[in-house]
């Protein structure tokens, strides 16, 4: 699936009437999406089918740097929990903000068999801090 053009505009979880309700994901264990729910569908403008199968990373938006997914990865594969500020690219090429927490998922037999991801809004000064800090360390 080909991915969107970027677009300065911004759409946040209100624009998209989710309000408090949980934004999740899971994936397997190389981050290939297993599941969303319906606002994590909402928010990212595909449907539930666009996105099952797909790399988590049909969402990432390219102001994002590598580093920040680096580091993720280095804590999950680690059994820990993350917690990180992702701009995401929607598909229609705007972009919205969320707070991730991220964690394994592990079977009845304490096997790792993936990863579950939640979001929630991003306060205004958040986005100004993580927006500054990604454009200075791009890399």
């Amino acid at each position: 699936m080909p991915k969107p053009t970027p677009i300065d505009e911004e759409v946040t979880f209100e624009d998209v009437g989710i309000g408090n309700r949980p934004v999740i994901s899971k994936t397997d264990l190389k981050g290939i999406i297993t599941y969303v729910n319906k606002p994590f569908a909402q928010l990212t403008g595909y449907s539930r089918e666009e996105l099952i199968g797909q790399p988590h990373s049909i969402v990432r938006h390219p102001d994002m740097p590598k580093w920040v997914f680096r580091q993720m990865w280095e804590t999950i594969e680690k059994n820990e929990k993350w917690r990180g500020f992702i701009k995401n690219l929607r598909k229609d090429g705007k972009y919205f903000w969320a707070e991730t927490f991220i964690e394994p998922i592990f079977d009845e037999n304490g096997q790792k068999i993936g990863y579950i991801s939640i979001r929630k809004p991003v306060s205004q000064a958040d986005k100004e801090k993580y927006s500054k800090l990604y454009a200075e360390k791009k890399e």
